[in-house]
């Protein structure tokens, strides 16, 4: 080259302190230029789906609110949805506006984690401090609606499993009222910061044909400038009678760069629109029944009997997320159930991110599109460059082989197990 210097591999994760899951990226880098990266995904996969196969309807549901902790009313809704259409069940009017207020208390809560995450990488953790602890207000509130912080077990074939109960409205209310006066503080702090600023402007930059043609979702896109957003395109549940219309950098005054910066604005912006989706939902909820379904015996023959397919899909913190099942007369388990996470769509969004940035902007670029490799990882086997399935049974056999191996590692004479 020119200037003499040579591009040198630089591989991070799939375990290191930048990273909150496992991933393994290997960089191309010329002095302190990203040249190029490579993104391997597949550390954290579970078998979700898999084991999903083998469980009646109702504990698929609860094993799907597992898939992700932050994301865990997304998932349950998306099945939930998905069963529904397929085995033709109605969920009374009140339900769907309880499942809209549980979806945008858990928006604000992701948003706000994610908010401190970026702010520790750019390394102001008093930043971090701050919106960790604004964060439990809703937290409370889901504690007291729900009974859990994360892991609500709220949505169920055909409802809701509770109600909000009339004496817990105006803690609801509160928080709602909480937030409105803090936002300002954060938004001044995030996007009027000229530290903050001088870090993000600029840094990792997603154009809206990039965005475009590597089918990137939710804050990620948005922030590209793309109008897309699930409750604003294909309505679900009452979305489409509140009127929410996708978040850009626009509504902020700004003309969309697809930055690190952008993502915050479009981050911080659906906060306040999750808050003015909850006042809606508490002022024009009907009443009524929350669930068609008042007994689990009735629910479970109902799904039994059941027979079709059906497609789920929900405007989740990170991006849509897709739940597809197909149900067989007779069978109380699922016969295919397949799940598509945000994380997986907005993956690829990485590789012209990192494209020309500096080493140093590594973590701030990982972060920005809210990563969860637990969501999407699944398995995938390429021997001499053709793809190869694993069944269970060969699947089982190398895992006992590799148990075999380990042990006779650990035997002291180096023999037998």
């Amino acid at each position: 080259m020119a200037d003499g210097q040579k591009v040198y591999e630089i591989p991070i994760g799939p375990i290191h302190p930048a990273l909150k899951e496992p991933i393994r990226f290997t960089f191309q880098v010329e002095g302190e230029r990203i040249r190029g990266v490579e993104v391997r995904p597949g550390f954290a996969h579970r078998g979700i789906e898999f084991m999903g196969l083998k469980r009646n309807l109702i504990q698929v549901l609860y094993l799907s609110e597992r898939i992700c902790g932050i994301c865990s009313i997304s998932h349950p809704i998306a099945i939930t949805l998905a069963v529904e259409r397929a085995a033709g069940i109605e969920v009374p009017p009140r339900a769907q506006y309880l499942r809209v207020i549980f979806s945008e208390l858990e928006r604000i809560h992701s948003h706000l984690l994610w908010a401190g995450v970026a702010a520790h990488e750019l390394g102001f953790d008093t930043l971090l401090h701050l919106t960790w602890k604004v964060r439990e207000e809703v937290l409370d509130v889901l504690e007291e609606l729900s009974g859990n912080r994360i892991d609500y077990s709220i949505p169920i074939y055909g409802g809701v499993r509770r109600d909000i109960a009339p004496a817990q409205v105006p803690k609801v209310e509160a928080m709602v009222r909480h937030y409105r006066g803090l936002l300002e503080e954060l938004l001044d702090a995030f996007l009027r910061d000229p530290s903050v600023a001088a870090r993000t402007r600029g840094v990792g930059v997603l154009t809206p044909e990039e965005a475009e043609a590597l089918c990137a979702v939710g804050p990620t896109a948005r922030a590209s400038g793309l109008s897309k957003d699930v409750r604003q395109d294909r309505p679900y549940l009452v979305y489409g009678e509140l009127g929410v219309r996708a978040i850009t950098p626009r509504d902020w005054g700004l003309e969309p760069r697809g930055d690190v910066y952008d993502k915050a604005v479009v981050r911080l912006l659906e906060i306040g629109q999750s808050l003015d989706l909850i006042e809606k939902c508490l002022d024009e909820m009907p009443e009524g029944e929350i669930t068609s379904f008042p007994k689990i015996p009735a629910l479970l023959a109902h799904l039994k009997k059941a027979e079709g397919e059906g497609l789920g899909w929900h405007e989740a913190p990170r991006g849509e997320v897709i739940h597809y099942i197909r149900l067989e007369a007779g069978v109380e388990e699922p016969v295919a159930w397949k799940v598509k996470a945000p994380t997986y769509s907005n993956l690829m969004s990485w590789v012209p991110m990192f494209r020309d940035q500096e080493v140093a902007d590594i973590p701030i670029i990982a972060a920005s599109i809210d990563p969860c490799m637990c969501c999407m990882d699944r398995v995938h086997v390429v021997r001499d460059g053709s793809g190869a399935t694993l069944l269970m049974e060969e699947l089982l056999k190398l895992s006992r082989a590799k148990t075999e191996r380990v042990l006779r590692g650990l035997s002291p004479a180096g023999g037998g197990a």
